[in-house]
């Protein structure tokens, strides 16, 4: 006869943990698609509160019109000039108030209004730090043109080339605090370092969510030319230098060659 484990009380107790607020962050600048990314997180159905924050480089094209429509629904609205997309992120950070802390770009939005629920439910696990899903890549009409599937996490995973997608990445907010934001002097792979930083360098424990999470809009800040792809991958080498971490020789060949699979891969 199997034996089945059971938990007490206290045992449980120490295991879970309430998410009682969770914060989303949304850099924009010069990008009305970012209508899109809103309505997709304020239709989100999930029991904590969710805390809107929305931080504007200084938009002139229109973008503060759509953004004055949802002014009475954000927690917070900042319009002023920033020193790149990363800085505009530690300043939501900075503001954020939740128990964890997601990020989305103007032009993503979350997969379905079932996101959040499912990521806080990764994190009613106490030991669980940050967690991350899935992504699709899509063009002008909606359609999947490349998919981003992450897979649970291994020891070994960022050794070969492997990092989660940064818009379905959340962190308990006092990881932030504890081991610091994002490092502007890296412009296009900020979020790499972040994630190598806190999963290798600082061993947080992670969480795979087992689905697409984020739509993402074809493009991006480290795929849009050969030179910024080449960029990119110096500042990953930069980014294993800077956390002192050794066997990452061969990352910056490997990691954009796993982008191939995902031209060939769907959900």
């Amino acid at each position: 006869m199997r034996s089945v484990s059971t938990w007490s009380s206290s045992s449980l107790s120490s295991r879970c943990t309430v998410i009682s607020k969770i914060s989303i962050v949304t850099p924009v600048y010069n990008d009305r698609r970012v209508e899109r990314a809103l309505g997709s997180i304020l239709s989100q159905e999930c029991s904590p509160e969710i805390e809107t924050i929305v931080i504007d480089g200084g938009s002139t094209d229109g973008t503060l019109e759509v953004l004055e429509k949802y002014r009475a629904r954000l927690t917070c609205l900042v319009s002023e000039k920033d020193r790149g997309i990363y800085d505009a992120m530690n300043k939501g950070i900075a503001r954020a108030t939740g128990d964890v802390v997601g990020i989305l770009n103007a032009d993503d939005c979350y997969a379905d209004n079932r996101v959040l629920a499912d990521v806080i439910d990764r994190f009613s696990d106490v030991s669980v730090e940050v967690c991350y899903g899935d992504l699709v890549y899509v063009d002008r009409n909606d359609r999947v043109v490349r998919y981003w599937r992450s897979g649970p996490y291994r020891n070994r995973n960022f050794y070969l080339g492997w990092m989660p997608p940064h818009p379905t990445f959340f962190v308990r907010r006092q990881l932030y605090e504890k081991y610091g934001v994002f490092d502007t002097g890296l412009p296009i792979s900020a979020d790499y370092e972040l994630m190598l930083r806190m999963i290798v360098g600082q061993r947080a424990k992670p969480a795979y969510v087992d689905r697409v999470l984020v739509r993402m809009a074809v493009g991006g800040n480290s795929g849009r030319s050969v030179r910024q792809i080449v960029r990119a991958n110096i500042e990953v080498a930069r980014a294993w230098r800077k956390n002192r971490l050794a066997g990452g020789l061969l990352v910056p060949i490997l990691k954009p060659a796993r982008k191939i699979v995902q031209f060939f891969s769907r959900p």
